[in-house]
Order: C-alpha cells, then sequence, then structure tokens
C-alpha cells in the first residue's frame, strides 16, 4: 500500500481544531518541522499537543504557539521557551508536565493497546498526590491542577513492598514524526538521536504522518534496520533537500588545515651532505 502524500499540505489536511496531536522531537532535534508549518499555514488552531517539550521561540512547535494555535501542552518540560513559560503563567495555556520517562512510556502503551500501567516515577510527589498547576487565571491564582493519582504496593519484583503510580495511556487524534528514511509502505529509520521521542508518538496517533528526509521504494530497507514499522504509519512525505537540510541543532565550524607536512625520501638524501 502506498503511503505517499505528494505534499506536507496535503497530508495534514484534515487535522481540524480541537484536536489532540502527538509530535516527535526533542529540543531542536527530530523535529517534524515541515508538517508544523504546513499546519501552521492550514490555520488550524485549539491544537491539543502532546510532546516532550514546545519546541524554542520561534521555531518548531514554537511557531504554532507563537500564532495561539495550542491550548493545551503535555510535556516534560518548559526548557528555553519563554514564550512558553510566559503563556502558561499568564493563563493563556493547559499545560500537564510529566516525567519524561513516564511521557515515553504513556505514547508507547497507547499504540500498544495497554490502556495504563504502573510506574515508581512520581510516587511521594505531587505527579501522585495532585496539585500540580494545569492553567493559571489572570490573578496567578490555580483555576485547573492535576488529580491524585491511584496508586498501588507492588512486591513482585523480588524486593519489599514498594509503591506504584498509575499513569493512563495516551492517544491521540494525529501524531507528526520526523524520520532519515522512510519507504512506500510506512517503514521508518531515524538518524542518530532524532530516535528520541519519535517512534513513541508515531505509536500514540490514530492517524500518524511522518516527514521523511529520504523515500525509497517498499523492500529496500533491511527488516532489522528498521525502527518503526509502516504499521503505526498512514502518511508519509518527501523532504526537498532543503527542507531536509533545515537543522538548527547543526552548527558548521570551519578551521584551518594544518601545514601539511613535506617528506623526505631517503633516496633524496646525498651521502655524505
Amino acid at each position: 500500500m502506498d503511503k505517499t502524500y505528494p505534499s506536507a499540505a496535503d497530508a495534514v489536511a484534515d487535522i481540524v481544531d480541537g484536536s489532540t496531536m502527538a509530535v516527535g522531537g526533542f529540543g531542536l532535534v527530530g523535529v517534524p518541522i515541515v508538517l508544523i508549518r504546513a499546519l501552521l499555514a492550514k490555520g488550524t488552531t485549539d491544537l491539543r499537543v502532546v510532546s516532550n517539550n514546545c519546541g524554542i521561540d520561534g521555531w518548531g512547535l514554537g511557531e504554532l504557539l507563537a500564532a495561539g494555535r495550542i491550548s493545551r501542552v503535555t510535556a516534560s518540560y518548559i526548557g528555553e521557551n519563554q514564550d512558553f513559560a510566559r503563556r502558561y503563567l499568564g493563563g493563556e495555556l493547559e499545560v500537564e508536565l510529566t516525567p519524561q520517562g513516564t511521557l515515553a512510556e504513556r505514547m508507547r502503551a497507547g499504540g500498544s493497546g495497554i490502556p495504563a500501567f504502573y510506574t515508581p516515577s512520581g510516587v511521594g510527589t505531587m505527579v501522585a498526590e495532585g496539585g500540580l498547576p494545569w492553567r493559571y487565571g489572570p490573578g496567578g491564582e490555580v483555576v485547573v491542577q492535576s488529580p491524585k493519582k491511584e496508586t498501588r504496593m507492588f512486591g513482585s519484583l523480588g524486593g519489599e513492598q514498594e509503591e506504584y503510580v498509575l499513569e493512563e495511556a495516551i492517544v491521540t487524534d494525529f501524531a507528526l514524526v520526523r524520520a532519515k528514511i522512510g519507504d512506500t509502505h510506512g517503514n521508518l529509520v531515524f538518524e542518530k538521536s532524532a530516535r528520541n521521542f519519535n517512534p513513541p508518538a508515531a505509536m500514540a496517533g490514530r492517524i500518524t504522518i511522518a516527514e521523511v528526509d529520504e523515500l525509497v521504494p517498499a523492500g529496500s530497507i533491511d527488516p532489522d534496520d528498521i525502527h518503526l514499522p509502516g504499521i503505526y504509519v498512514h502518511r508519509i512525505v518527501q523532504l526537498s533537500a532543503e527542507d531536509a537540510a533545515d537543522l538548527p541543532i547543526e552548527k558548521t565550524t570551519v578551521r584551518p588545515r594544518p601545514a601539511e607536512k613535506t617528506t623526505v625520501r631517503p633516496e633524496s638524501i646525498q651521502k655524505g651532505a
């Protein structure tokens, strides 16, 4: 089944206002920037985003955020995005902060058909006990806060009974991811550290859209080299060379080459010199 789309605009055409959306990437690495910009151009708003972070000021998800298109974010940290922090603290944005590993596992569980799981991360903190501010009011008061979560004691790992907190899986309407190589059936290979939140985000989406640097025919990728099978990917878009090179995480540095050493051959040395 050929899953290729002629453009990013065509691939995101049915993402409507109010959609939930898992987005791959970590900071500036592995971000599906072309799909994000296609969504920005489309004008879709009131998006509920699940991603490790919300990009940076002026790039990645930060572009949608700056345009006021995102209403809720489930993330691990605010990072260096000052606009994200300002909107959150100013009451313009609802934010559910969750431990990084828990967030990745919630998305992976959603794609695996697992409704919830227990984890020790967050036990004894507001993550489990509730009260984390999700939304502030105009006066700085907390108007929406996280609920208390179920906890349970387990000793099945061979040790003493320990407390674990129940975390629910995440399934979203759509997912946007970035890969190095993809085939026409949607099998994906990620580039180095871009294999961060992209696989679990792709698993969480009911409809997953991937942008790829290189598109190859089905069967071209060795099965052992596939990082994410095509069963999780529904649409795939090949990037232009210019778009594929839009990687602000990469910095080109140039230094002068050391002076070449002159090699003196033994036979060129005159005896007695």
